[in-house]
């Protein structure tokens, strides 16, 4: 899930920047009658929007505590003893200021509440700031204030972000309580000196952003994944302790190698408190010594020659122009981590053009280059099968037009049943009875024409078979998370909007389960894929099923501190799926692994874990 920033603040450096400026893009009102001599907490006030917003202040006093390239944080060394109102607050400059960190200054500005991501961060807080502004130098040299340690000075709520369901909190009259809400508790921070003590990395760094989810080092109340990580179990657990460590005011010696899931900031890591984009980060000043978990990639176990090894793995936005680094990294995870599996099913192959919005839709050079490098890599001779889509009718990258491939292996036993008939807008049907069952055409697709498909990957439907037997496998990718509210946004319930599209999406393939099911309730059928939902969302439970007929989920047999597939802002959680029809999970032994390879480490090759499940499959 690659993020665009817009961020004024995001491309900071220490420094120092200019004194007078006029406000950039912000939420603006005419300006008011003034005020003389202003404190930091009466601007910020206990809430998510400034009691002040739209007037003009003056003599607001405070001591600089970080600059950036726009402007500088300062913070009230005279602090009012609610702890529910910020001390700290961030001054547009516009431009490179000149005051340093330690400058004791007076300013006279604009309140104003700037929302990152501009149009389209609706669903972002606003940030309160000093805007148009004119600053004056009392003092310098002084000592910066101590930082308020979180986990250990101030604890934040563990897994309520905010409680009820109060809509728009930023509405006048919400109710603002950082006891119990983390939304507000981090509000409550906002713009001062903040720091957390022996900070653990729960999800790895974004190198191209400098950033880091984190917990405190103490005081964490989440279910703990295995490898270091915290898991988003419901949606009644959103780990709301976490933070984004941001590095990007730190001088370039200065920024700490990237971390991976687990690993730790010894001592003291400090910054000031600032938001954007859906999270409150911490803006570090000084990063403590990061010391390795020694995260390593797993490897499954090696299927025998009676099972049938099944794997789905997000090869996210693969094109021929890619890094030939990719692949060959890919076609490892494929050969050592997985073991070289009979079937892979992959999303995310991207046609001869890659991003390029050229009308080109075939795969085949894609697909070609990754068989290459997975022979290279001394793997198997795999064969390949999919269906091209419509150009710009599948979502995902503009001009990339991704589907789903299956490859496959023939030297254990395994072979495809090739029927004629397949294409980008023709639906495959189940044909036959009972061991004659079969589908009209293989590949094929699920009601391609469907609205519950605009916009999206279609499912991708193949026939095998295993030493003599049949298997009916469906590969998916549904629709994204795009569009839902934040976690820690200003909606309060975020509101999931994409999720009725998955429903719709869910129906169509367990309709088409069924009819096989029907046909034969003996026939052995995998449904796998990204389906970019949980385990424990509607989506899932509408895939599986209910009854004699219910599909198997094989994340939930897993226990539930290892149920992630994905890591998504420092929230362990499961998008990808395989579910196994009766006849695989109930009449016959299966093995089943997440191997995480990917989505806990800095270097990733795909932001998904592969999962792979052995089956004994009867002739």
């Amino acid at each position: 899930m690659p993020r665009i920033s817009t961020s004024r603040r995001t491309l900071s450096a220490f420094g120092t920047v200019t004194l007078c400026a006029t406000a950039g893009l912000a939420l603006w009102q005419p300006a008011a009658h003034a005020a003389s001599g202003t404190t930091i907490d009466q601007i910020q006030g206990a809430a998510h929007v400034s009691p002040l917003k739209g007037q003009t202040v003056q003599g607001v006093a405070g001591r600089v505590t970080a600059t950036s390239r726009t402007g500088f944080w300062m913070q009230s060394m005279t602090p009012d003893s609610d702890p529910a109102t910020s001390e700290g607050i961030f001054v547009y400059t516009k431009s490179v200021p000149t005051v340093s960190a330690g400058d004791d200054v007076t300013v006279a500005g604009t309140v104003v509440e700037f929302r990152p991501g501009g149009s389209g961060g609706v669903g972002n807080l606003s940030t309160t700031e000093l805007s148009g502004v004119t600053v004056t130098v009392v003092s310098t040299g002084n000592p910066l204030p101590a930082p308020v340690v979180i986990g250990r000075d101030r604890i934040a709520p563990q897994q309520t972000v905010e409680q009820g369901n109060p809509g728009n909190v930023e509405t006048a009259g919400t109710p603002f309580d950082p006891s119990r809400n983390a939304l507000d508790f981090d509000e409550s921070l906002e713009g001062m000196r903040v720091a957390e003590l022996n900070a653990k990395a729960v999800g790895p760094t974004a190198v191209s952003y400098g950033e880091t989810p984190i917990v405190p080092g103490q005081n964490v109340r989440a279910i703990s994944t295995p490898r270091g990580g915290v898991l988003y179990s419901g949606y009644d657990h959103p780990n709301s302790m976490r933070l984004i460590l941001d590095t990007a005011l730190l001088p370039t010696a200065s920024v700490p190698s990237a971390a991976n899931v687990g690993d730790r900031y010894a001592g003291l890591t400090t910054g000031v408190m600032d938001y954007t984009f859906g999270n409150f980060h911490l803006m570090a000043t000084s990063v403590g010594q990061r010391r390795s978990a020694g995260l390593t990639r797993e490897v499954t176990a090696r299927a025998s020659r009676s099972q049938l090894a099944v794997a789905t793995f997000n090869v996210e936005n693969l094109a021929p122009q890619d890094p030939a680094t990719k692949f060959s990294r890919l076609a490892g995870q494929i050969v050592t981590n997985l073991r070289a599996p009979d079937l892979v099913a992959l999303e995310e192959i991207q046609d001869n053009s890659g991003a390029t919005d050229d009308g080109t839709t075939d795969s085949s050079a894609t697909v070609a280059k990754l068989v290459a490098a997975i022979s290279a890599a001394g793997g198997p001779s795999y064969q390949a099968r999919w269906i091209n889509p419509q150009d710009k009718t599948d979502g995902g990258q503009p001009g990339g037009n991704i589907r789903q491939v299956f490859l496959f292996r023939t030297d254990r036993g395994l072979s495809f049943v090739d029927k004629s008939g397949g294409s980008a807008t023709s639906s495959t049907t189940v044909t036959g009875k009972g061991s004659r069952t079969s589908i009209s055409a293989s590949p094929g697709r699920i009601d391609p024409t469907n609205a519950a498909w605009d916009d999206s990957r279609k499912p991708l439907v193949g026939e095998f078979r295993w030493q003599g037997a049949p298997v009916f496998v469906i590969a998916n990718h549904f629709d994204s998370k795009g569009g839902d509210d934040p976690l820690m946004g200003r909606w309060q319930q975020p509101v999931r909007s994409s999720e009725n599209q998955r429903h719709q999406q869910a129906t169509l393939v367990r309709g088409f389960v069924d009819s096989l099911l029907s046909a034969n309730k003996k026939a052995n059928v995998v449904v796998l894929g990204d389906l970019n939902d949980f385990e424990f969302s509607a989506t899932a439970d509408i895939l599986a099923g209910h009854g004699g007929t219910r599909l198997t989920d094989l994340p939930r047999t897993l226990p539930k501190n290892q149920r992630y597939t994905y890591d998504f802002e420092g929230n362990s959680q499961v998008l990808d799926h395989i579910l196994l029809s009766p006849a695989l999970s109930e009449g016959s032994a299966y093995s089943y692994d997440i191997v995480h390879t990917n989505a806990e480490f800095s270097d990733q090759d795909s932001d998904h874990d592969p999962q792979i499940v052995r089956l004994h499959i009867g002739g």
